[in-house]
């Protein structure tokens, strides 16, 4: 027997327990919350353009009332993935945050149908987003906390498949209400947010806290005690002493991984701001031939793009399935560029398109695309993370998907009017290219858990 490593003091390495595999449905009810928090979402990127235009604000001034959304997004996540990371109760380090953020959105979700002028309007939007963010965030670690490496992939894909779905329906809702339910989907009078929009912002507000809530109270975290067995590394879950101030510390010694991830989401996540901000007024103005919001034309466009980003969001939650299948087969970095380039290719496509109906196949690729923006970015991200730090740094991720967003909001108006002279179906093919590049640079990321 070898005694040396006792003879210098050294402790016994402590047992290493692997994580257990979850079942299907284990997997589907931590999930499933996603499906309120996409609800959200897809009311807001489908609607919240139209909502402003109706309310008098011009096609330069529409990227920046949707800078509180990024803002929001800058501000909370990390902070509330440290808080999470450094938090046990009775509902566990995660899923306090998940209510919380619940039950604010709904709320933000029921008062923005009455929104009367942009400034008010545009106060809903940071409320709405500040408050899905305290709820998204927690729900991207706690795959990383409660599934082997081996099941990461599949998480974060039906995570996917809740937000496709979610986003179907609440993008589809007003042209729903209307043409099934025969509920107004024209504004009752100037300045005023049509019938269709104001009621499917209600069903939200309760499908929100309803999808959030099954989460909440069917999946069971693991203690702090079995937390340490799985990561036998971790001395403790205490907080560091430099307390919150570590996210600003952490930010300069991001993993390799994480730095290069930056880079494509970076690019991503412009070319997705761009196209949520004006895919309203290019299609109505580049296919639809009118720029007048109290038109019937003008809102039956605006209807037709909720339905194309229903389309492509439940060709996400189909591609969800099949992203993993392709991430074995290649590789999931090569898997990620692929669903990028074709998304990319997508976005520019609407530029050629006259009949609204081709808009979705348009609609097809940017699904692809999307499905795997959900999925494959975290799930290479998760095995580069400290274990201690998951929520943190996953809070920190979020940098790279708003700071983009601020920076459309802040150049994409002038890039508009003055380089497209007011013609945004050019926005969409600048965004395009934007997704294109995203996917090449994909290439470069070191994926250190992808021989699992």
């Amino acid at each position: 027997m070898n005694d040396s490593l006792l003879d210098k003091g050294a402790a016994p390495k402590a047992p290493v327990f692997e994580k257990p595999r979850l079942s299907f449905w284990q997997i589907w009810n931590m999930s499933f919350g996603f499906l309120g928090i996409q609800f959200g979402f897809g009311l807001q990127n489908a609607n919240v353009s139209r909502i402003f235009e109706t309310l008098g604000a011009k096609v330069d001034d529409i990227p920046i009332l949707w800078i509180f959304a990024p803002i929001a997004g800058l501000l909370v996540q990390p902070i509330i993935g440290y808080m999470s990371d450094h938090t046990w109760g009775r509902l566990g380090r995660r899923r306090l945050y998940f209510l919380v953020g619940a039950i604010l959105s709904s709320f933000a979700l029921f008062i923005f149908p009455f929104a009367s002028v942009l400034w008010f309007a545009a106060i809903c939007l940071l409320i709405l987003d500040m408050s899905i963010n305290v709820s998204m965030e927690p729900f991207r670690a706690l795959v990383g906390d409660m599934l082997p490496s081996s099941q990461r992939t599949t998480g974060f894909a039906m995570q996917s498949f809740f937000i496709g779905i979610g986003a179907v329906v609440a993008s589809a809702l007003p042209y729903i209400l209307t043409n099934v339910f025969g509920i107004s989907n024209e504004p009752p009078g100037p300045g005023q947010i049509p019938p269709s929009v104001s009621y499917s912002f209600f069903l939200g507000a309760v499908v929100f806290i309803a999808a959030v809530s099954w989460t909440v109270f069917k999946t069971k975290e693991y203690p702090p005690e079995d937390f340490k067995k799985f990561h036998p590394e971790i001395a403790e879950l205490e907080e560091p002493k430099l307390g919150i101030l570590e996210i600003f510390t952490q930010l300069f010694s991001m993993p390799k991984t994480m730095a290069q991830l930056a880079v494509v989401q970076f690019f991503t996540w412009f070319a997705l701001f761009s196209m949520w901000i004006y895919t309203t007024n290019a299609v109505t103005k580049h296919i639809y031939g009118t720029t007048d919001t109290a038109s019937e034309l003008y809102n039956k466009g605006a209807n037709w793009v909720g339905v194309c980003f229903a389309v492509y969001n439940g060709f996400a939650a189909v591609f969800a399935f099949f992203i993993p299948w392709i991430a074995k087969k290649t590789s999931r970095k090569m898997a990620h560029m692929i669903s990028l380039v074709v998304g990319g290719i997508g976005l520019i496509s609407i530029s050629f398109i006259k009949d609204p109906n081709m808009l979705l196949l348009s609609m097809v690729c940017i699904g692809l695309a999307w499905a795997s923006i959900l999925s494959m970015p975290y799930a290479i991200l998760a095995g580069a993370l400290p274990p201690k730090k998951m929520g943190m740094f996953m809070g920190m991720f979020n940098y790279f998907i708003v700071i983009p967003q601020i920076l459309a909001a802040s150049v994409l108006g002038f890039i508009t009017t003055k380089v497209f002279h007011g013609e945004a179906i050019y926005t969409l093919v600048f965004g395009g290219c934007s997704m294109i590049f995203a996917g090449l640079m994909t290439l470069i990321v070191t994926d250190v858990d992808e021989k699992e």
